[in-house]
């Protein structure tokens, strides 16, 4: 038997009792199990099934294409509570690294970046996860090309001295400017005016420059909570 350990990005339930679960590993990068039996009445193990859950996951035959796991274990100790901002940040990211990692092999760097933010989200730095999605960017290498012009042209990926996308104003580019540079960290408080604003710019990036990409479908729920 194989053993992997791996973030939790999403779940699926197969049959009346069975799952397929998608998950970021140490080991192995993006993959995909076959778990027997998590729905049944007596399987306690089905709380285990909450986005981005560090598991441990020991597997061995195969149901198809997918390994199926023979056991499962939680490889981290769960706060004692979570709050509705924290909940609505972690499902958010899940659903963002289930889509964009849907390729990604083993990364050891990203695995641990990953790690490092969901633990600032549950000691409730609440703005966490702006800076993540933009260090995401510098993984993939399609980060803005930093320069001393004043406004980011989302479309060209570069500063330049024109603004060219009114939604992304000065005082926007700067914030962007800030984070890529690492001039101000995860602690950060972003300002209120800024925190729309500043997400939608992010994603919008994430659709000019990632193939593919869309809006999370768990964007409404985060932009409501932070209202």
């Amino acid at each position: 038997m194989d053993k992997n350990t791996g973030f939790l990005l999403s779940y699926i339930k197969y049959g009346d009792y069975d799952a397929i679960l998608h998950c970021y590993t140490l080991e192995s990068g993006f993959q995909s199990f076959f778990m027997r039996g998590i729905y049944s009445a007596k399987n306690k193990k089905k709380a285990f099934l909450s986005p981005l859950n560090e598991l441990g996951i020991t597997f061995s035959s195969h149901h198809g294409n997918l390994p199926t796991i023979k056991k499962v274990e939680l490889n981290e100790k769960l706060p004692d509570e979570v709050n509705v901002h924290q909940n609505a940040v972690i499902f958010f990211l899940s659903d963002f690294l289930n889509q964009i990692l849907k390729n990604e092999s083993q990364n050891v760097a990203l695995y641990q970046e990953i790690k490092f933010f969901k633990q600032k989200i549950l000691e409730k730095k609440m703005h966490a996860h702006y800076f993540f999605l933009i260090r995401m960017l510098q993984f993939f290498g399609i980060s803005p090309l930093v320069s001393e012009e004043k406004f980011l042209n989302i479309e060209k990926g570069v500063f330049q001295e024109e603004i060219t996308q009114k939604e992304v104003d000065e005082e926007l580019s700067f914030l962007w400017k800030k984070i890529l540079n690492q001039e101000i960290d995860e602690d950060f408080i972003i300002e209120k005016k800024y925190r729309k604003s500043l997400l939608d710019s992010i994603l919008q990036y994430y659709k000019m420059h990632f193939p593919e990409f869309y809006s999370p479908k768990s964007l409404p729920v985060i932009l409501e909570v932070f209202e």
